[in-house]
């Protein structure tokens, strides 16, 4: 049996979700979490570190449901700030978004522990148990 290498097929490899770069390896999960990080456009700004003030659009999505739950993008809604690294904000998002560069969009998929949990989130529909998955543009980071 030949193996992909010998065949000219590109292999797969998991590598830093904080160095990934579109097309060459699909979504990586962050060492110590589940939640997976894909990078979708490559920023070259500065990048989100624990502590900076991060402002990100944003559009988080329920899994299993395909049902949008919020969106920067939608009428009467503004870029979401938050301070990273410090758990201000679910630990799936607060995790996949170190590293980020200004200018980049990244795909994280949250699984429930390192979202909402078993309890969800009813005010936004989101299910007991639900996993997300959130489209994030960075588009500033003070130090």
């Amino acid at each position: 049996r030949r193996s992909s290498r010998s065949q000219g097929l590109p292999t797969t490899r998991r590598a830093d979700p904080h160095t990934l770069f579109p097309g060459t390896a699909m979504a990586a999960p962050i060492p110590g979490y589940e939640t997976t990080v894909e990078i979708k456009k490559v920023g070259d700004g500065p990048k989100i570190e624990k502590g900076d003030k991060a402002t990100v659009h944003a559009t988080g999505v329920i899994k299993e449901t395909g049902k949008k739950f919020w969106s920067t993008h939608d009428p009467g809604q503004q870029p979401f700030t938050y301070q990273a690294g410090v758990g201000q904000v679910i630990t799936g998002w607060d995790q996949g978004c170190l590293g980020m560069k200004v200018g980049e969009h990244r795909e994280l998929v949250i699984p429930a522990k390192e979202g909402y949990g078993q309890a969800g989130f009813p005010g936004w529909g989101i299910p007991p148990g639900g996993t997300l998955v959130f489209t994030l543009e960075c588009l500033s980071v003070a130090k």
